[in-house]
């Protein structure tokens, strides 16, 4: 089912991405993963890319398996990396044979050993693109990542909203943000938004901290801001499970501000693992 239709039914959403392993052994453990996720009734799931493109070969895999063995509705990602628009074209019409109904739109970060994004040879350069061709090949409910601080390439808040409502007044139905760790950052986006005319739903994406060095590099390579207190509590940590009570109770509290100011939309990125995700759901009592 699309999720556009599923999120407007239901009035509230709890989703979860799940990025494709390399190997098959690996493949097959991201499914025991899934398996345990799936008990908390996801609206749906996404697969990504894999970072700059890097495992963009498993992921119609991924999303296929989902489809066929799982209850689970699955959202490919979909990027600009490395691919021409006839290639793009092929995977779409792909996914629409395999029934696949959804698909997250994204221009995707500059390949690997790449300073900054160009277009591949007779591809695209912009997340639009996709849009429009994803619309053309016909199917699909549409999502686009949204950026709460601003993608870390734009110039000001104001150029980033410009091109943010280009990607929506195109075609897409939803939007998942980027993480971020600070509400105020959230809330300030929304009333942007709708100040510029842009009226689907925006999905918060949460990223549990478990491990505060790599999400540091996250942090580095997409602008978000991570709270000083956060990242002085992490660090006292003394073990590997003080980290992860600190990491699902700042998410938790996260959650439930976001809850008690109206969102009922959230997205969790996995890094494919279950504990730390099941226990903020629990905990949320969703």
């Amino acid at each position: 089912m699309k999720i556009k239709e599923l999120i407007a039914r239901q009035g509230r959403s709890i989703s979860f991405e799940f990025f494709p392993p390399k190997t098959r052994e690996d493949e097959d453990k991201l499914f025991g993963v899934i398996a345990e996720l799936e008990a908390l009734n996801p609206t749906f799931v996404s697969v990504t890319y894999g970072a700059g493109g890097g495992t963009m070969k498993n992921t119609s895999g991924v999303v296929v398996r989902l489809r066929r063995e799982t209850s689970l509705t699955p959202m490919p990602h979909l990027t600009c990396v490395d691919q021409s628009e006839d290639e793009l074209k092929k995977i779409l019409e792909d996914y629409n044979g395999q029934g696949i109904e959804n698909v997250l739109a994204l221009r995707g970060d500059p390949p690997k050993g790449a300073e900054k994004f160009t277009a591949p040879e007779n591809g695209f350069c912009y997340a639009i693109d996709l849009v429009n061709l994803a619309i053309a090949v016909g199917g699909y409910s549409i999502g686009v990542a949204v950026y709460p601080e601003g993608h870390i390439e734009a110039p000001s808040l104001e150029r980033d909203m410009f091109y943010t409502k280009q990607k929506i007044d195109a075609g897409a139905d939803f939007a998942i943000t980027q993480m971020f760790f600070d509400n105020r950052f959230f809330y300030d986006f929304t009333e942007r938004a709708e100040k510029a005319g842009i009226s689907i739903p925006i999905i918060p994406g949460i990223m549990p901290v478990t491990d505060i060095e790599k999400i540091k590099r996250f942090s580095q390579m997409s602008g978000a801001t991570l709270p000083p207190s956060l990242i002085e509590r992490m660090e006292k940590a003394t073990s590997a499970d003080e980290a992860q009570r600190i990491g699902v109770d700042f998410a938790t509290r996260q959650c439930q501000d976001l809850w008690q100011n109206g969102v009922r939309y959230f997205h969790f990125y996995t890094l494919n693992r279950s504990q730390t995700v099941t226990e903020i759901v629990r905990n949320l009592n969703f």
